[in-house]
């Protein structure tokens, strides 16, 4: 590999990524940058040999990072890009803000942006899969958002450059979201403070949320996600296919199906990526058989598998 960069946040080499990721598995990246703000961010993927990978990573909350790690540099954003900021009914925030902090940060101004209280992950990642739930999507709310090209060009997104659908965009690879503008409807501060901790004693009633997950493993077959209400209808729902195939609570290693959502996948203590990665698969098998359906993966899988097949 050719040298890299210089750069102002650290810049790590052969840095291990399981205590990066929610599911704390995953091997090395050959590098680990932090930018320190948007203009270091720039200047290193401008000087960056074209043809060494980037692999931008959140906190980690919807990722399988494989046991051999992620050849190339992974970049992660921390404390530069965490602002959050309201002006009227528009909440603009760092790429590396929490779902939940920005949601609270609106309640608080009265911007109701709740349905990103219960999401897991920081604002970069929602955005780029058009994180959503109760019926509300980052769709419903992008005004704009901020990136810098692998190429280190800093550019605004519109969201038609998007093309946002169900956990899916079209930001090319190897780009960087920095920053998100997001518009919500004004509500009173007091009601959506109540709103939210209803969402939260509702995920924690149905969700195993004390465990090592990275949320919903599968994308729901229906092409939409939950809505909350009472006429929600689950036939179509990666759930309830995973229960009907005997699934719920299936177990490879010590990866595990959760007892109580069994689409959440769990580390129950020392698994390996390829163990949670592996269940993922048989649980796919297994639905098609069962039912035709063909589950599509939600959590993202990423790197080499550990060079002897197994677990590192």
């Amino acid at each position: 590999m050719s040298p890299l960069p210089r750069t102002r946040g650290p810049l790590v080499p052969h840095r291990p990524l399981a205590d990066l990721t929610w599911l704390r598995v995953g091997g090395p990246a050959d590098w680990l940058f932090l930018p320190a703000d948007a203009e270091d961010l720039g200047a290193f993927l401008r000087a960056l040999d074209p043809g060494i990978a980037v692999f931008p990573m959140g906190v980690g909350s919807n990722l399988i990072v494989r046991d051999g790690g992620i050849r190339g540099v992974v970049i992660r954003l921390g404390r530069g890009f965490n602002a959050i900021r309201v002006e009227g009914g528009r909440v603009i925030a760092g790429a590396a803000a929490l779902d939940a902090h920005v949601a609270r940060r609106a309640a608080e101004a009265g911007v109701d942006l709740s349905f990103l209280r219960t999401i897991p992950g920081s604002i970069g990642g929602a955005v780029r899969m058009n994180a959503g739930c109760y019926g509300s999507y980052v769709a419903d709310h992008l005004v704009a958002a901020k990136a810098v090209t692998r190429a280190g060009e800093a550019v605004t997104l519109a969201p038609a450059d998007l093309a946002l659908g169900y956990r899916r965009s079209t930001l090319p690879e190897g780009w960087v979201i920095t920053e998100a503008i997001l518009d919500g409807p004004r509500a009173d501060p007091e009601a959506l403070a109540a709103k939210m901790a209803d969402q939260i004693a509702r995920r924690d009633a149905s969700q195993p949320t004390k465990e090592r997950s990275a949320g919903s493993t599968f994308r729901n077959p229906a092409g939409f996600s939950s809505t909350g209400r009472a006429d929600d209808v689950h036939d179509l729902k990666a759930w309830k296919v995973i229960d009907a195939a005997g699934l719920r609570g299936a177990r490879r290693g010590a990866a595990q199906m959760s007892e109580k959502h069994p689409n959440f996948l769990i580390n129950t203590g020392g698994a390996s990526a390829a163990e949670l990665e592996g269940l993922g698969e048989d649980v796919r098998k297994r639905v098609f058989q069962n039912s035709g359906i063909e589950l599509e993966w939600e959590i993202m899988r990423v790197g080499e598998p550990a060079p002897d097949g197994g677990t590192s």
